[in-house]
């Protein structure tokens, strides 16, 4: 018994080490990668440009939130004089600490080369640590370029952090779940953001006409909001230049305001400067004092959006616009309608339109309605962010993405997702009709997002920064004294206005999980039923069926080893085209991988089987665009190994260039990076020149025969399958997988659409499995 014990063991050993050496990861041509990209260097004229851009696009909603924060701070009118001023030190502070210290010069650096957002922090996370719930990274894509980590000592505290993380899959989850609240919160922001910012700028017609019925100003704000979603198409670059001055005159214009107000009404308003005023407000008002934090948390919204928005513009330019522009005039904009509301309490209702002098009423009523619409902007541009980089994750159904700028590249315009958050907002506009209960909901999103993204800085600093954990602590507890007070405020307003950001963020989280957890159960059913290459190999050159003329693409998630869709498809057919590659499309946590380092190819198995695997590698960042012939691509990456492949095998004198099939005599894998070419990469020993003769024949033959095969006819087999939970789930579990997943899948994009594969050319193998 042990004898027979052992000779199992061997053998299967011996299969394990045949199947290893048949099917090889890709060590051998990324490590030829040869760092051809460089970030781009930004002129001082181009960060003027992107700065002057970034007031229409990123600070519109942070720049509007004048025209609605002391009326949602004071609701019910202003007790006391002082109370004005506790609410101006707190807006003053909450300034500085929040968009000031904690984003423009902290949260900012976390940028993952210029993309911003709580998916970009996610992706540094991913790449620095093990965390990633679908498992299909390898060492071989940690020497692309663009990705970009760091080691650590086995002793040091990120060392410790990173194995804590990956510990457990619990935790991994634990932070997904944490990065897709944030996520579904910023969503929901892009819906309420559009409504408040216009509905308050609207309501400049009452001040003139206080008999107005409130329903013509609802309807203007339903008219405008068609126009902005209307115009998204265009894109960000269009409608940054269009927006940009308006979003300057509207900064210029309340800042002059608020310093002619302070001269006018009131001057000692400046004392709120002194945060001992904060102290006093709290002790005078107690309850109320800190219920009216819900309001002036108002005062930092579109923060988060200033984020979420960085992948438009270069971090300098934002960093120099807020701190030049937006800051000061915030600043002088809040303390000029406090010295209004000192002397006029009773206007605290319209606190804004009221302290604009008489003579330019009508003119800063359409700047202000025109700074609302681009207020809007500033977050439905974060949503389109958002949601790409959660598709490219896995942790969103796929949909139409339209890249709108060919000069850079994070330009984006989803149209399903433009005209789901215009249908929302008008349902909320309608049924609302109330700036407080909207300024409720639109507290709680936002006051989320901000813990979300404090939470997700911690690992950030300790594993991407490396910082020490002092600094963190310090941090941590600045933004969490001021966000966790705001976090409790909204709380008390739930039943106000406060559940709808709550009820949105919820379904979409239900939609990014479900959709998620499916995607890693498919990955998971392809990993555990792939293949065995010595199979493979055991059919012979024919693999047991008639090799017809023609190229098949056969698509799989799996970057190595056969997937089952393969099988099954040779199991029920009789033939299999001449050439078979399987190409597996795989998105990694970097924002984007250069062109010439996207395509890997290697030959599976002994030449004469006409096997190949390409393995195409995105970013998140990365689109598919109509022009991309992805069909030639792959072909002309095929051309290109084996010419390469040739060409090494001619330089038998170099170790470096030996090919893992000399070493296996023909029957492994051989590998050539596509992505450089070039005379320097290939300087080797002289061969013999039989030897380049020899492979240069061998090479020519084959293209002329992958060129035969391509014109008999491309077949691109991609697999249908069909997740069923078993009989013996859970309901909650049935209801994700048969119901919800189900229909997502009908509704999104089909593979073959993202690809442009050519409807006749399209072979879809269908497979049921459960889960």
């Amino acid at each position: 018994m042990a004898s027979s014990s052992g000779n199992d063991e061997t053998n299967k050993g011996s299969m394990w080490e045949l199947d290893r050496n048949l099917d090889q990861p890709m060590d051998e041509e990324a490590g030829r990668l040869r760092n051809m990209y460089r970030e781009k260097k930004f002129s001082a004229l181009l960060v003027s440009r992107f700065a002057f851009q970034s007031l229409g696009i990123v600070f519109g909603d942070l720049g509007t939130s004048p025209l609605y924060v002391f009326y949602n701070t004071f609701p019910h009118g202003i007790n006391d004089p002082e109370d004005v001023i506790g609410a101006l030190s707190l807006i003053i502070y909450s300034l500085t600490l929040i968009p000031l210290l904690k984003y423009v010069c902290i949260v900012l650096r976390a940028n993952d080369n210029g993309q911003g957002g709580t998916f970009a922090l996610y992706s540094l996370l991913c790449r620095h640590a093990k965390v990633n719930t679908i498992p299909n990274q390898h060492r071989t894509d940690e020497q692309l370029t663009t990705y970009s980590r760091h080691t650590f000592d086995e002793n040091s505290l990120a060392a410790k952090v990173k194995r804590w993380l990956e510990s457990h899959t619990f935790k991994k989850n634990a932070l997904l779940i944490l990065v897709l609240v944030g996520t579904c919160m910023a969503i929901g922001d892009g819906i309420l953001t559009p409504v408040i910012s216009v509905l308050s700028a609207s309501g400049g017609i009452k001040v003139n006409h206080p008999k107005m019925s409130d329903d013509v100003v609802v309807l203007v704000a339903v008219v405008i909001l068609v126009g902005l979603f209307s115009m998204q198409h265009y894109g960000t670059d269009k409608v940054g230049w269009l927006f940009a001055p308006v979003v300057l005159i509207w900064f210029l214009s309340i800042g002059a305001i608020g310093i002619l107000n302070i001269w006018k009404y009131d001057s000692s308003v400046l004392k709120a400067f002194n945060p001992v005023y904060i102290c006093r407000y709290f002790i005078r008002g107690k309850r109320d004092s800190w219920i009216s934090l819900g309001g002036i948390l108002l005062s930092i919204t579109g923060t988060e959006a200033l984020f979420a928005d960085l992948c438009h513009f270069h971090v300098l330019a934002v960093q120099i616009a807020f701190t030049v522009i937006v800051f000061p005039c915030l600043l002088s904009a809040y303390s000029g309608q406090a010295a209004y509301l000192i002397h006029n309490r009773d206007h605290v209702h319209d606190a804004f339109y009221r302290s604009i002098p008489d003579g330019i009423h009508w003119p800063m009523f359409i700047i202000a309605t025109a700074a609302a619409i681009v207020a809007s902007q500033a977050t439905i541009s974060a949503t389109f962010s958002n949601v790409k980089q959660a598709l490219a994750l896995g942790c969103f159904p796929r949909v139409k993405i339209v890249h709108t700028s060919k000069k850079f590249l994070g330009q984006i315009y989803i149209p399903d997702i433009n005209w789901i958050l215009m249908i929302l907002c008008i349902a909320v506009t309608a049924g609302f009709k109330n700036q407080s209960q909207i300024g409720n909901a639109y507290g709680t999103a936002v006051v989320i997002v901000m813990v979300v993204t404090t939470l997700l800085m911690i690992p950030i600093m300790l594993l991407v920064w490396r910082s020490h954990w002092l600094l963190v602590f310090i941090f941590t507890a600045l933004c969490l004294s001021v966000e966790l007070p705001y976090l409790t405020a909204v709380l008390f307003k739930i039943n106000q206005g406060g559940w709808v950001p709550l009820v949105i963020a919820a379904t979409t989280l239900v939609v990014m999980y479900v959709w998620h957890y499916g995607t890693v159960k498919r990955y998971e059913f392809e990993l555990h039923s792939k293949v065995s290459m010595a199979w493979i190999l055991g059919l012979g050159p024919s693999l047991g069926l008639v090799r017809v003329p023609g190229m098949g693409f056969v698509y799989t998630e799996l970057a190595s080893g056969v997937p089952h869709i393969f099988s099954h498809f040779i199991t029920h057919l009789p033939a299999i085209h001449s050439v078979v590659v399987f190409v597996c499309v795989k998105y990694l946590p970097v924002y984007t991988v250069p062109v010439e380092e996207r395509f890997l190819v290697r030959r599976i198995g002994p030449k004469n089987f006409h096997m190949f695997r390409c393995i195409a590698r995105y970013g998140y960042k990365d689109l598919h665009k109509k022009d991309d012939d992805f069909e030639k691509m792959l072909f002309d990456g095929l051309s290109l190994f084996v010419r390469l492949e040739s060409m090494m095998e001619g330089y038998s004198d170099s170790e470096e260039c030996s090919l893992p099939a000399q070493r296996m005599e023909k029957s492994t894998d051989s590998a050539v990076d596509l992505s450089y070419a070039s005379s320097s990469d290939l300087i080797q020993p002289a061969p013999s020149q039989g030897s380049t003769s020899l492979a240069s024949a061998t090479a020519g033959d084959e293209l002329e025969f992958l060129n035969r095969c391509k014109e008999a006819g491309v077949v691109h087999i991609l697999g249908n399958t069909v997740v069923r939970a078993r009989r013996e789930s859970t309901v909650v579990k049935k209801i994700a997988v048969d119901y919800i997943y189900a229909f997502l899948r009908r509704i999104c994009r089909e593979n073959s659409v993202i690809f442009n594969v050519p409807h006749e050319s399209l072979l879809n193998v269908g497979q049921i499995f459960y889960i």
